[in-house]
């Protein structure tokens, strides 16, 4: 099925010789990479993490929050589970805890 094209094939030569401390220069490299894992993703997840958990875990009633969806009110209620959020003066909204995405300052659904 070589009509167009040649094949090509590899020349034969002796073996290479091993580069001296190719073996170590591995391990550095894959320590490199477990480092460069942990100080650019784990860390900073791990962090993220646990600031949000904080975040949960200090909710009280009347503190003003916005879910991960955007909507923005204030807690009325808030069980092991969920929270129920004022939107307005006559709708409230039952949302599960981790929904909450971070609170904000006082006052600041008079200013919206």
């Amino acid at each position: 099925m070589s009509f167009l094209i040649p094949a090509a094939y590899a020349q034969e030569t002796a073996p290479a010789a091993a580069a001296p401390g190719g073996e170590y220069i591995q391990f550095i490299f894959l320590i490199g990479f477990v480092v460069i894992f942990y100080f650019l993703i784990w860390r900073p997840q791990a962090k993220r993490a646990k600031e949000h958990k904080n975040l949960l875990g200090n909710l009280q009633k009347g503190d003003e929050v916005v879910t991960s969806g955007g909507i923005a009110g204030r807690v009325v209620k808030v069980t092991d589970d969920f929270v129920v959020i004022e939107v307005s003066d006559t709708v409230e909204l039952k949302f599960q805890k981790g929904a909450i995405a971070a609170t904000l300052p006082k006052g600041t659904l008079k200013a919206i």
